[in-house]
């Protein structure tokens, strides 16, 4: 089985994010960068499939130079061989466009993305990809399981699970859940030597137009002050008079 990994460059949770040029682009300035933790779930996965059943993992993602150190350490993690599209990942169709693109020359049995990224939370490239190779396509993913070309997956869904029977090709939009988070592997001194002799390929963006533009970004606005109140009624008439959830 061969799987394709797709990987996203994201700031971590813990950077303090500020825009530049009257607030239309994200400033880069001391932002650490990490694996998305959708895709990271999802690449634990692989991992698996690649020890119990001998799989072949690459990873992927678009994106310029700056994200190789990402996917370099995906390949510390254990992955075979790294892809990056050398192109600016401006929306969801554009680099949807670009990743089914590597599907298709690829030759994939297994696509496994995160469900949505941390960063602009788009939640659709999977889904793009999947209909643009014309594989099946599973969403909210939370556990996998592979037999030959037969698939079982459960997904989450509102109030509750759904298990679904597919087969490969297949592309899944996975997220927490697909690994426990305690199975999340750290790179080692060893993967880290050893990735540094993995492939990393770079491919050059086939032509594929932006469907949607950014015009500008906004930070959510301060809390207010916090009250402090010394009785119940004073309590209750605040939250029914003023925050009106009462």
């Amino acid at each position: 089985m061969k799987i394709l990994v797709c990987i996203s460059h994201v700031p971590d949770t813990t950077s303090k994010i500020n825009f530049t040029e009257n607030d239309t682009k994200f400033d880069t300035n001391g932002v650490q960068f990490v694996i998305n933790p959708n895709d990271e779930f999802g690449l634990t996965r692989a991992m698996w499939f690649k020890e119990k059943q001998g799989a072949t993992v690459h990873v992927v993602n678009v994106g310029g130079p700056e994200t190789e150190p990402t996917l370099r350490k995906a390949l510390a993690i254990g992955a075979d061989e790294a892809i990056r599209v050398n192109t600016t990942a401006t929306d969801g169709f554009s680099v949807a466009k670009q990743l089914a693109n590597v599907v298709k020359e690829g030759g994939y049995d297994l696509v496994i993305a995160g469900r949505e990224s941390i960063d602009y939370n788009g939640g659709m490239v999977p889904g793009m990809v999947a209909k643009l190779t014309g594989a099946n396509f599973v969403n909210t993913c939370i556990n996998l399981e592979v037999n030959e070309d037969k698939v079982t997956a459960v997904r989450e869904i509102d109030g509750g699970k759904e298990t679904v029977s597919t087969s490969l090709p297949l592309v899944i939009g996975g997220q927490k859940g697909l690994v426990e988070e305690s199975d999340l592997r750290i790179p080692n001194m060893r993967g880290i030597m050893q990735a540094r002799s993995k492939p990393l390929n770079v491919k050059e963006p086939v032509d594929a137009s932006a469907e949607t533009q950014t015009t500008n970004f906004e930070k959510p606005a301060p809390k207010g002050a916090v009250k402090l109140v010394d009785s119940v009624d004073e309590l209750v008439n605040l939250l029914h008079n003023e925050a009106k959830v009462i």
